[in-house]
């Protein structure tokens, strides 16, 4: 019962961090209690250290994707906050659409996040397009790697406590 549990709390977590939210932390809150519950099918302390870990480089992964990307295409500062909030807000705009549509919101919100703080403040419609596209990719980039890592973390802990 407990792997189960487990599984379904890693694909959920996958799904929100698909969206931009923490559901990689999620999964490991909630492996992380389980041994302190005193449950046989716990994973191991390793294991536990190991998925912290890559979840933390997860996030380093993320944070410079999204500011790289929108950097590289000459975006400002206000840009990458831009595509930061955008992603997050759009997000939750998405929600009503099933499975993807706050994935595409999270994008959507990305881009028009990076598009409107760079135009705001370079009144250039060229270079915010630039921008916008650079935020974008940004944000698909993170997204795949952080999915990828909280794959690994998942199959780290579920092997783990699958023992």
């Amino acid at each position: 019962m407990i792997l189960l549990l487990l599984i379904a709390t890693a694909l959920l977590g996958l799904v929100l961090t698909a969206i931009g939210l923490p559901g990689l932390w999620l999964f490991l809150l909630l492996a992380a209690v389980l041994p302190l519950l005193g449950s046989a099918t716990a994973p191991s302390g390793l294991a536990l250290g190991i998925g912290f870990g890559l979840a933390l480089v997860a996030e380093v992964i993320e944070w410079v994707a999204q500011v790289r990307w929108t950097g590289r295409s000459g975006g400002s500062r206000r840009a990458g906050w831009g595509a930061l909030a955008g992603g997050i807000l759009g997000a939750f705009a998405g929600v009503p659409v099933p499975v993807l549509g706050p994935i595409i919101g999270s994008f959507a919100g990305s881009f028009l996040g990076a598009l409107i703080a760079e135009y705001s403040r370079s009144r250039d419609r060229s270079l915010a397009g630039k921008v916008a596209w650079g935020a974008l990719i940004g944000r698909v980039v993170a997204t795949t790697f952080k999915i990828a890592l909280g794959v690994v973390v998942a199959v780290v802990i579920i092997g783990s406590a699958w023992r």
